[in-house]
């Protein structure tokens, strides 16, 4: 049996952009479903338009900036995420049949309120850094091209966790927990009472292949999540318990992802949630870091 017939995938699929976490796994998944799309290719319209020619998706990872050195804050984020991103969007409006898939983050949402609870497709978009200005300007460019022929899924993840692929590294504030406790303490972001809502890879990628073999008949937005918040001062109790590794609060949080996804929105659009448990997660990033 191929690795197409193994994934369910009966279609091509290229991927463009820069991520080192999901990607690899997502590529894994598609197996021979798989067109590579070389960075070098991306300024070639010619050699870009014959490889989506055979495709029937092309997913654009953008979560983050190209790796240039700057930070989420730097001014040249917004500009390097919109000219990594427009030579896929134009190839995509000149196609006009291919499903566009967007992967980035919650960071285009502002913090959950009282008023708004959970991240949904429903909530404001207030991006809070520089590169999620980016992210959110290269999603709302796709949307408005999409077509019944030409459909755009916008997927924001939320605190993905779990082990690199062909790596030993975990990746995920879990994972950093794991290696912080075989030195005695625990870096806790903020003051304990934040919380936030893991997913793990396996759950993003069955998420992500499921949108890819259903599009939606013209655009939507999904947030990412299990729908279930981990209170920060639980998670640092798990880890002391395990461990016997100390919290350390106040850490700096500016950066981080607070709040919980609307899972109903998920079980909706796919059939079906989240099913590793922020419980396994742990479990999991501790076993990989040898605690």
């Amino acid at each position: 049996m191929g690795e197409e017939e193994k994934s369910g995938v009966h279609m091509k699929v290229a991927i463009s952009g820069y991520d080192d976490f999901v990607q690899p796994y997502l590529e894994a998944a598609l197996g021979d479903s798989l067109v590579q799309i070389p960075s070098e290719v991306l300024q070639d319209k010619l050699h870009l338009d014959v490889l989506l020619t055979s495709c029937d998706a092309v997913v654009l990872m953008n979560a983050h900036p190209p790796q240039t050195g700057g930070g989420r804050d730097d001014r040249t984020s917004l500009l390097t995420m919109r000219e990594a991103a427009r030579p896929i969007l134009e190839a995509a409006e000149r196609h006009g049949s291919l499903h566009l898939i967007l992967i980035g983050t919650l960071r285009v949402h502002p913090q959950p309120t009282p008023e708004d609870p959970l991240y949904s497709s429903q909530v404001s978009l207030v991006p809070r850094d520089i590169a999620a200005e980016g992210q959110l300007w290269v999603e709302e460019r796709a949307m408005e091209h999409a077509t019944e022929n030409a459909p755009v899924s916008v997927l924001r993840c939320s605190n993905v966790q779990g082990v690199r692929l062909n790596s030993s590294e975990g990746n995920g504030i879990l994972h950093k927990f794991a290696q912080d406790s075989i030195f005695g303490w625990v870096s806790v972001p903020g003051d304990g009472t934040q919380t936030k809502d893991f997913v793990h890879i396996s759950d993003v990628i069955e998420i992500v292949m499921h949108v890819m073999q259903n599009p939606p008949p013209t655009r939507e937005t999904l947030c990412i999540g299990t729908g279930e918040g981990s209170l920060m001062s639980d998670v640092a109790a798990i880890y002391h318990e395990r461990t016997g590794s100390d919290p350390q609060y106040g850490n700096d949080d500016s950066h981080e992802v607070w709040g919980v996804v609307d899972a109903w929105e998920i079980e909706q659009r796919c059939g079906f949630r989240p099913t590793v448990t922020p419980a396994e997660m742990i479990a999991e990033a501790l076993e990989n870091a040898g605690v």
